[in-house]
């Protein structure tokens, strides 16, 4: 007989996994990046809601989480196998909204707290009168509850759970219905004689069969004319999909299952209360249906670790792709711009002209002005190269529309006044050296800071261009000044411009890195199942 191993090196081991679980990302819109969401997501849910509560609380009750699709008569099922109205059930459509929980008052305590589900407020509901019309609600319910019900005509060690519609036409009802399945011990899954072959319950049956849970089915509201007909139909599928050894319940249609808020006689649900019954309270059966749903969640790790391991790897791999693309285009737009600069390219339109009007009809500070926007235009087009280039590489990357990637620069300032700022700045810097330099002259009538600095701008900045502007430099402070100012402007100039480069880059990479995508998930997970295989 299989029983259930409740070490707590197995409960360490499975933390951890469910660590590494939790620490896994899919934020780029990669073909299995939905798939891989949604199957961490349950993981996560399986393991905080149900497989970590159930190891360290075997002795817990049951918990039969009833689901289905719309209309399939779940909320009278749980409401007549209670013996009384504790679920809504009509005509309003999604009648289940709030799931509702209902057990033995002495297992109360159970489900009071954080155990399992701990995402959903508890919504305790006062005792009423059975014979009340209407179910009143808190005013004040959280958006996410669970409403807590007790009754003392359900065995101990049994709790039912009414879920809303696994097909409901509100989203956040689809998955919650879903998250309330990956708590259950036992899935009753609710179908009707008009919907019993719809795609969405056999979604679910395959999925129970997939992770080996518990499962009980159950075919509600079947014309008494057709009852054995539709049985055998409804088998013959069960069969045909490997669930032929699902226990199947029949609950024929009658006023009370008809869109109704009455409860089906107790003879109509007899057979299904009894076979929870006996699986809350006979010892071996119940460590039966604890045993065969846990260790199924734990078989299923062997292929949805390494699925997330893939999907992960996936991501990282489309990161990369996205990250050498930027570099490779600045790195390219770099050297090109290295060898702009070593080539004069600044010395023309506008700074040209002020050059050769030199100190004539120009002041020096006319002509730094003129090589200083130069300069910016050139820095400039270098960066708006390079995103060209990013973006014509991100085109063929599906990952690059994950949003926040291909949208317009976040900042406040623009790339050109960054960059306005940076040459500016080196400017400055310069001017300060050529200060120096003249300060340092044994000459009784110092050359003015601001020429020597044009002149050591236009000699660094204007290639052969501006040969005499080295000539004239050395004049004015000489040619051992001279050289000290030209290799001080030059490292000065190398320094900002690969500031800026540097700079615009890890802009341009930093929505991509916010997405914090890195090649550890992939081996963390597979060590975490590794590890866990051992343990087990």
């Amino acid at each position: 007989m299989v029983t259930l191993d409740v070490r707590p090196q197995l409960l360490d081991t499975l933390s951890a996994l469910r660590d590494r679980v939790d620490a896994a990302r899919f934020p780029l819109p990669l073909a299995g990046a939905p798939r891989a969401r949604a199957n961490r997501d349950e993981l996560l849910a399986q393991l905080d809601d149900y497989l970590m509560p159930r190891l360290r609380a075997p002795e817990a009750p049951l918990l039969a989480v009833v689901g289905g699709s719309t209309g399939a008569g779940k909320s009278t099922l749980v409401n007549s196998l209670v013996g009384r109205r504790v679920s809504e059930a009509g005509v309003l459509r999604p009648t289940t909204r709030t799931p509702v929980l209902v057990c033995h008052p002495a297992d109360h305590h159970w489900f009071s707290g954080v155990r399992v589900l701990p995402d959903l407020a508890r919504v305790w509901m006062p005792h009423h009168d059975p014979r009340d019309d209407d179910l009143l609600l808190p005013a004040d319910q959280p958006a996410r509850a669970l409403r807590i019900e007790t009754a003392e005509s359900l065995p101990r060690g049994l709790a039912l759970l009414d879920a809303p519609d696994v097909d409901s036409l509100v989203a956040e009802n689809r998955v919650l219905a879903a998250e309330l399945l990956c708590a259950a011990d036992i899935w009753v899954m609710v179908t009707s004689a008009a919907r019993y072959a719809d795609a969405v319950p056999w979604h679910l049956l395959r999925t129970a069969k997939e992770y080996d849970a518990t499962l009980v089915t159950v075919l509600d509201r079947v014309p008494h004319q057709v009852v054995s007909e539709v049985s055998r139909q409804y088998a013959a599928l069960l069969t045909k999909a490997g669930l032929g050894d699902v226990p199947r319940f029949t609950v024929p249609e009658l006023p009370e299952s008809v869109w109704s808020a009455g409860l089906l006689p107790a003879t109509a649900v007899a057979p299904l209360r009894t076979w929870l019954a006996h699986h809350a309270q006979e010892p071996a059966a119940r460590q039966y249906v604890m045993a065969r749903t846990a260790h199924g969640l734990l078989d299923s790790l062997r292929t949805r670790m390494p699925e997330l391991a893939a999907a992960a790897a996936a991501q990282y791999a489309a990161a990369l792709r996205l990250t050498s693309a930027v570099e490779g285009a600045y790195d390219g737009e770099h050297a090109r711009l290295r060898g702009r600069l070593h080539a004069g390219a600044v010395l023309a339109g506008d700074a040209l002209k002020r050059w050769r009007a030199f100190p004539l009809d120009c002041t020096a500070g006319e002509l730094l002005d003129a090589l200083v926007e130069s300069l910016a235009a050139l820095l400039l087009c270098a960066v708006t190269a390079a995103d060209e280039r990013v973006a014509e590489a991100w085109q063929r990357e599906p990952a690059a529309q994950a949003p926040g990637l291909a949208g317009r620069d976040p900042s406040p300032e623009s790339a050109e006044h960054r960059i306005g700022l940076a040459v500016r700045r080196w400017r400055r810097e310069l001017e300060e050296y050529a200060e120096e330099e003249t300060r340092e002259l044994e000459r009784t009538v110092a050359p003015d800071p601001e020429a020597v600095a044009a002149l050591a701008a236009t000699a660094l900045l204007g290639g052969r261009r501006a040969r005499s502007a080295g000539e004239r430099l050395a004049d004015r402070v000489g040619a051992h000044g001279a050289l000290r100012l030209r290799d001080r402007a030059e490292r000065l100039l190398t320094e900002h411009v690969d500031r800026v480069v540097h700079r615009e880059r890890e802009r341009r990479l930093a929505p991509l890195d916010a997405l914090d995508i890195h090649p550890e998930p992939q081996a963390e997970l597979i060590a975490a199942l590794s590890v866990l295989q051992k343990e087990r």
